[in-house]
């Protein structure tokens, strides 16, 4: 089956918007990115999608997984060896292995190997950039997803990786039609979030790894300008539609035409997991996730974050919490 969408061949795959959320972990970027699922006019990838690979190897290697960051690919192999390189972990076990992904009970119909195939033939006889290779995976994915819920009014493609930001300026020069939408989440209702994984982050690495990425996003943006937007997670929790009106203006898309609800493939879930921990995006539940924490623990926090807290307006959210 051929479906139309994207760049209308592959010399003109640079030309396609990507749209990249950027989000520390437990930070609202799933929420926000199965909010703009809802978009007619975005292309949203049915996953995390992970593009790293693991010949990442940089200063935050150590802080922040490979598989969320921009990639790195090997000089001089084929365009085969380029598309295995990329991690994609979500997609690839729904695909492959469908039983013991998490995403099971919902209808996903893509062979991963049709896919490559896709992605090779659109490499063919162009330049094996980093932005090409990228978007030509995420063409190829769009192309095999067969069961992928279209409007015909598609303009842009998103993608998410947490703590994506943290490549935000070398990503935005080398994709010259790229932009990063980044959710930022008050940090001691996002570390008491993920105290709820089985094997969660120390407090110390998490709110310095909360700190650096925004430091490095805030950074970013004054170098781009309106190519980035950051959106916080309160506000999106406050109303989806005019929290992302920005973002959907610098994208020319239509504000009024994203549906705050979020849904993954065009249907809409009750509930965001298993796509992120969040199960709740309200002002109230934020605030009750934050109240988890110990008096010590939110003392703790806020010596750490307290550097960045003004940044975000989160100066006097923490009087707001009680545990």
């Amino acid at each position: 089956m051929t479906v139309p969408r994207g760049p209308k061949s592959a010399s003109d795959l640079g030309s396609f918007p990507l749209v990249m959320i950027s989000a520390m972990y437990e930070n609202g970027g799933n929420t926000t990115h199965r909010i703009l699922d809802g978009h007619p006019e975005l292309l949203v990838y049915p996953f995390e999608s992970q593009l790293g690979t693991r010949m990442v190897n940089d200063r935050w290697a150590a802080m922040y997984p490979t598989k969320y960051r921009w990639p790195v690919f090997a000089l001089g192999a084929d365009a085969g060896s380029h598309f295995d390189a990329i991690i994609d972990e979500e997609t690839r076990v729904r695909s492959r292995t469908p039983q013991v992904s998490k995403f099971r009970d919902h209808p996903f119909d893509m062979a991963d190997e049709e896919r490559r195939e896709r992605f090779v033939a659109l490499m063919g006889g162009i330049p094996f950039t980093r932005a090409n290779l990228v978007a030509a995976f995420f063409e190829a994915t769009f192309g095999a997803w067969r069961d992928v819920s279209l409007t015909g009014r598609e303009r842009a493609w998103v993608g998410y990786s947490p703590v994506f930001g943290i490549d935000a300026e070398v990503f935005l020069s080398e994709v010259r039609h790229g932009h990063l939408l980044h959710v930022v989440r008050n940090p001691w209702s996002a570390y008491a979030e993920t105290k709820h994984r089985p094997v969660p982050l120390r407090l110390a690495h998490y709110v310095e790894a909360w700190v650096a990425l925004q430091a490095v996003v805030l950074a970013a943006r004054e170098a781009v300008g309106d190519r980035i937007t950051i959106v916080r997670f309160e506000d999106i929790c406050d109303d989806p539609r005019a929290a992302l009106t920005p973002f959907c203006e610098r994208m020319r898309i239509d504000p009024a035409a994203l549906d705050p609800v979020p849904s993954w493939n065009g249907r809409r879930l009750e509930k965001v997991f298993p796509w992120g921990t969040i199960v709740e995006a309200t002002p109230a539940a934020n605030r009750a996730t934050a109240a988890e924490l110990s008096e010590a623990g939110l003392a703790e926090v806020t010596r750490r974050a307290r550097v960045l807290l003004d940044a975000f307006g989160y100066a006097r959210y923490r009087e707001t919490v009680t545990p």
